[in-house]
C-alpha cells in the first residue's frame, strides 16, 4: 500500500498557509470597518488547526521525500481538499454548502465561473478573497505544470520535462528551484500587471484583484459587468489583453526571456502556434464584426482581440456579450473552449501542443498509408514523436472529449437545455468560466444553476485542471497494489 503519511505531511503545511492567506481579507474588511472580517478569523483558525495537527502528527515522515504514486495522490488530495477549507468564509457569510463549494472550486481552479451577484456591492474582503483563490491556484497550476505533471508523464506532459529531473522518481527535492523562479516570476507580472491598470485608468483596489486574476487566466472580477465595466478605456483592456497572452505563455520561457533570452519564446513551436493562431482567429473575427456589427475598425479589432484573448487563454473575463453577434460567433468561441493556451502556464483546456501532437500523429499515418515502406519520423520542435508519446496525446484526447460528452449527460439530467448542457461542460472542464445560453453565458450567473449541477460541475472543473488522467489513474487497482 502506497504511505499516506509523508502525503498527509505536506498537505498540513499547505492547510496552514491557506490559513494564513486568510488574513490578508480579514485585514482589508478590518481596514474598511466590515465585519466580515470575523469569517475570515475564523475559517483561518479552523484551518490553521487542521494543518498544524497533521503536520505535527506526521513530522519527519519527508526525508525520503516522495515517489510517484504519493505525488499522484498529493496531487489530487491537495485540489480536492483546499478548496473545501478556501470555502469556509463563504459559509460564514451565509452562502449555502453547495454555493460556498461552487465558488471555491472556481477559484482555486481559475475557472471563474460564479454564483455571486451584486459583486459591485459585496464587501472588499470577499472580493479579495475570490481574486487571491484564483491567484494562489494559479501559482500552484504552473507549479504543477512544470514541475509535477512531466514527471508524471500525463497526457504527454513528458515533452516537457526538464533536463534536471531526478530519475530516482524522488521530487521533492529537485522541485525547490522550479518552484523559486516560477514564483518569483508569477509575482513580478503580478506587481506588473497591477501597475499597468493603475496606470491606464483603474483604481487601485480594482487594479490589485484585476491583477490576480488576470496573471492566473482565472477571470473573476470585482464587477458584475467584468471588463464591460472598463469597455470605454481602451487602455485597460489592451492591457488585459497583453497580460493574458502572458499568462498563457510557458512560465520557464518567459523566466529565460527576462533573464536576457528573448528569442526563446518564439524559437518554442507551441508559442508560435499559438500567437498565431490567435492572430488569424482575431483578424478573421474582426472582418465579421466589421461586416455585421457596423463597427469601426480599431473597436472591432479590440472587442475581437479581447474575447479571443479570453476564451482561448481560458480567462473568461467578458467585454461584451459576444452571444449578440450571432450564432457564428457563438460556434467560433465553443470551438475556442477546446483550444487552450501553451502547457508551462496557467491555462486550462487541451491545450496547443497536443494538437501539434495530434495533427503530427495524423500527418505521419497518411503518409505511411500512401508508402507503407517508408519512415516518415515526425518531430514536435527538435523531440522526435514517440509511439508513446503519441499515444500519451491520443488517450488523453479520447479521455477529454469522453469527459465532456459524461459531463453534459449528468448536466442535461437537470433540464437545463442541450446548448447549456453542453458549453457548461466544456466551459467547466476546459477551465474557462462562461458558456453559451441565458444561464450560464456571459451576461448571466450560474447561480441559478441546480445545486445538484454545480456539484457535477464543480467535479467537472477539478477533472479539468488535473488533466483528468491523474485523476483516473486512482481508480487503476494496480496503481494501489505494492
Amino acid at each position: 500500500m502506497i504511505a499516506l503519511r509523508p502525503i498527509l505531511s505536506v498537505l498540513g503545511f499547505l492547510y496552514a498557509a491557506l490559513a494564513t492567506a486568510m488574513l490578508v481579507p480579514a485585514m482589508v474588511d478590518v481596514a474598511s470597518k466590515n465585519a466580515d472580517w470575523q469569517a475570515f478569523v475564523f475559517s483561518a483558525f479552523l484551518t490553521s488547526l487542521a494543518g498544524t495537527l497533521l503536520a505535527l502528527a506526521m513530522r519527519g515522515t519527508l526525508r525520503r521525500g516522495l515517489n510517484m504514486r504519493q505525488t499522484f495522490v498529493l496531487t489530487v488530495m491537495a485540489w480536492v481538499t483546499l478548496p473545501a477549507f478556501g470555502s469556509l468564509p463563504f459559509l460564514w457569510l451565509g452562502i449555502g454548502y453547495a454555493d460556498a463549494m461552487f465558488e471555491a472550486v472556481s477559484g482555486f481552479t481559475t475557472t471563474g465561473a460564479t454564483v455571486l451577484e451584486g459583486l459591485d456591492s459585496l464587501p472588499p474582503g470577499l472580493l479579495v478573497w475570490r481574486s487571491m483563490l484564483q491567484w494562489m491556484g494559479g501559482a500552484g497550476i504552473a507549479i504543477m505544470a512544470v514541475v509535477l505533471l512531466p514527471f508524471l508523464r500525463v497526457g504527454g506532459m513528458q515533452l516537457f520535462q526538464t533536463e534536471v529531473a531526478d530519475r530516482t522518481e524522488k521530487i521533492v527535492a529537485r522541485s525547490v528551484q522550479h518552484i523559486r523562479l516560477i514564483a518569483g516570476c508569477y509575482l513580478l507580472l503580478t506587481f506588473a500587471c497591477a501597475l499597468a491598470y493603475v496606470a491606464a485608468g483603474m483604481n487601485t483596489f480594482d487594479a490589485v484583484n484585476h491583477a490576480m486574476t488576470t496573471v492566473a487566466t482565472g477571470g473573476f472580477s470585482t464587477r458584475d459587468a467584468s471588463f464591460g465595466a472598463f469597455a470605454e478605456m481602451p487602455a485597460v483592456v489592451w492591457t488585459s489583453v497583453f497580460f493574458m497572452i502572458l499568462g498563457a505563455l510557458p512560465f520557464v520561457l518567459i523566466i529565460q526571456t527576462l533573464r536576457g533570452r528573448p528569442l526563446q519564446l518564439w524559437s518554442d513551436p507551441q508559442v508560435r502556434a499559438f500567437l498565431v493562431f490567435m492572430a488569424v482567429v482575431t483578424l478573421g473575427l474582426t472582418v465579421h464584426l466589421g461586416g455585421t456589427q457596423d463597427l469601426v475598425f480599431h473597436e472591432a479589432f479590440r472587442k475581437a482581440a479581447f474575447t479571443v484573448v479570453s476564451i482561448t487563454s481560458t480567462t473568461g473575463f467578458v467585454l461584451t456579450d459576444y452571444q449578440a453577434w450571432g450564432s457564428a460567433v457563438a460556434g467560433l468561441v465553443l470551438m475556442l473552449c477546446f483550444v487552450g493556451g501553451c502547457t508551462g502556464s496557467t491555462c486550462g483546456s487541451i491545450k496547443i501542443f497536443r494538437y501539434q501532437v495530434f495533427f503530427g500523429t495524423v500527418r505521419s499515418h497518411l503518409r505511411k498509408m500512401v508508402r507503407p515502406n517508408r519512415v516518415t519520423p515526425e518531430y514536435f520542435g527538435r523531440t522526435r514523436l514517440t509511439p508513446e508519446l503519441s499515444f500519451s496525446v491520443l488517450s488523453y484526447l479520447i479521455v477529454y472529449i469522453g469527459a465532456v460528452g459524461a459531463v453534459t449527460l449528468a448536466l442535461s439530467v437537470f433540464d437545463l437545455g442541450a446548448m447549456t448542457s453542453f458549453s457548461a461542460a466544456a466551459s467547466a472542464i476546459a477551465n474557462i468560466g462562461p458558456g453559451l445560453g441565458p444561464v450560464v453565458g456571459p451576461g448571466g450567473s450560474y447561480a441559478a444553476v441546480p445545486d445538484g449541477a454545480k456539484w457535477v460541475l464543480s467535479a467537472a472543473m477539478l477533472l479539468g485542471r488535473l488533466e483528468l488522467l491523474t485523476v483516473l489513474v486512482l481508480l487503476d487497482r494496480d496503481f494501489w497494489a505494492n
